[in-house]
């Protein structure tokens, strides 16, 4: 036994789990690449065609995946739910889409016949995090199969449980063996995983210090990479602004998975001229959100997923009230055996304080007072992070203007909250990363676009 997963409502050990030695490791890699061989010979149209399998399955086992999910990391079982729609959704899409996307494109030139074609790469290494333990990883795996490729996951290890059932769904869904599969493994033998000829990309989701270090490492080897990390995302709200939609807005993006998401609303940049009716009605909203037992249907808030967060996003309080923040409300650790955290609001917030700066994942939102909207758009784009972005207004050409022309991120919304979708593509710039996850854009990252040319 080298871990154990716990159960952050209660603190109760759930199971207990081993890391694979190195042969268990080399006799995986080695049935990746056979499987690849097989897989990525198959015709675009079968391989497609088997993600709707997987999309029945996992209907089939929407409860009891829900509370795995619940119950390893945390979130209500309602969002827990949604995380499992959400993944079927992105299997019905690339049925529907991938074969159109991957489709040979014919180039009018001097040859009697040349065309760009989108050929697969070969096993692909996900380095996934633990607060959406199953869509990160389908939103990765569904397209990357799809184009040929096939999944190694390297899952958190608080996630383990759920990182072994989405093994076990592409198997019960009856792809080839092989074509997905688990690892359990340190992250020194992550770094010899990637150096190995068998891994052809890698794509991670998680923190910016993470994704640095997972870049130098593939770089080292020049192995493709997708890098989605964190964020200190903004939301804009103007004068103009419908303020009760834009609250709404705003509370329910900042409190969605607990805080603890990538493109949860953190910095909430108001106009002076309606700051003090939007804090009051944002402090009103988030004292009434409900914490407790993440799977009783009245919560809204569950635990955060492990004790050391709770820790940590402590400390970034304290320290932005220590400089010169005022707290509105919340600003504490719960009492009692899980990892909880009352809803907080910092109102005031400082430049060169951790809630101005850095990611906060946790309930807990910052409210900054701009003096109009051209100092609004310099605040929110006052960051070293670019993920999503947000901005509410009535007029929607100005809203289209400051989202297309202003704002600086992958992501940038008008009048309602940042969030993914299969239709979309979904990534973004500066230390927020670099490349695309879903839609057109995402299935074509671990692709080697090939010209063809015939004279």
């Amino acid at each position: 036994m080298d871990f154990q997963t716990i159960n952050p409502a209660n603190q109760e050990t759930l199971s207990s789990y081993s890391y694979q030695n190195q042969q268990a490791v080399n006799r995986s890699l080695d049935a990746a690449v056979a499987a690849y061989q097989a897989w990525s010979r198959r015709t675009v149209e079968d391989r497609v065609g088997q993600m709707g399998n997987v999309a029945s399955v996992l209907e089939s086992r929407v409860t009891e995946l829900a509370l795995l999910m619940t119950t390893e990391m945390g979130k209500p079982l309602t969002e827990s739910r949604s995380e499992l729609e959400k993944c079927i959704w992105v299997c019905n899409y690339y049925m529907a889409n991938a074969s159109d996307f991957l489709a040979d494109q014919p180039v009018e030139t001097d040859a009697s016949e040349s065309m760009i074609c989108h050929a697969p790469l070969g096993p692909v290494l996900a380095i996934m995090p633990w607060n959406f333990p199953f869509w990160q990883v389908f939103r990765f795996a569904i397209p990357a199969l799809c184009a040929g490729n096939v999944g190694l996951l390297k899952h958190s290890e608080n996630v383990t449980g759920c990182s072994l059932a989405i093994q076990s769904i592409f198997e019960d869904a009856n792809l080839p063996t092989d074509v997905f599969q688990s690892f359990i493994v340190t992250h020194d033998q992550v770094e010899e995983i990637i150096g190995t000829d068998a891994v052809a990309a890698v794509t991670l989701t998680g923190s910016t210090r993470a994704g640095k270090h997972i870049a130098s490492v593939a770089g080292r080897h020049l192995k493709k990479t997708v890098l989605e990390l964190g964020g200190s995302d903004p939301y804009v709200i103007l004068a103009d602004a419908n303020l009760d939609s834009a609250v709404n807005a705003c509370v329910t993006s900042r409190m969605i998975n607990g805080g603890q998401s990538c493109i949860a609303a953190k910095r909430f940049v108001v106009v002076r001229e309606v700051a003090s009716h939007f804090e009051e009605a944002f402090v009103d909203a988030m004292s009434k959100k409900v914490v407790g037992d993440p799977t009783a249907s009245s919560t809204d808030v569950g635990p955060l997923a492990r004790q050391d967060l709770v820790d940590e996003l402590h400390r970034q309080v304290l320290e932005s009230i220590a400089g010169g923040a005022s707290l509105a409300l919340g600003g504490a650790p719960i009492d009692g055996a899980g990892s909880f955290y009352q809803p907080t609001v910092l109102t005031n917030v400082q430049a060169d304080t951790p809630a101005y700066n850095e990611e906060l994942f946790g309930p807990v939102a910052s409210i900054i007072v701009a003096e109009d909207e051209d100092d609004a758009i310099r605040i929110a784009n006052d960051t070293r992070f670019g993920l999503g972005s947000a901005v509410f207004t009535e007029d929607i050409e100005r809203g289209r203007r400051i989202a297309r022309e202003e704002l600086e991120a992958g992501s940038c919304f008008v009048n309602t909250f940042v969030r993914s979708d299969p239709r979309l593509p979904f990534g973004g710039i500066r230390e927020s990363g670099y490349g695309r996850e879903l839609s057109r854009e995402g299935i074509l990252e671990f692709t080697n676009t090939k010209t063809v040319y015939i004279n």
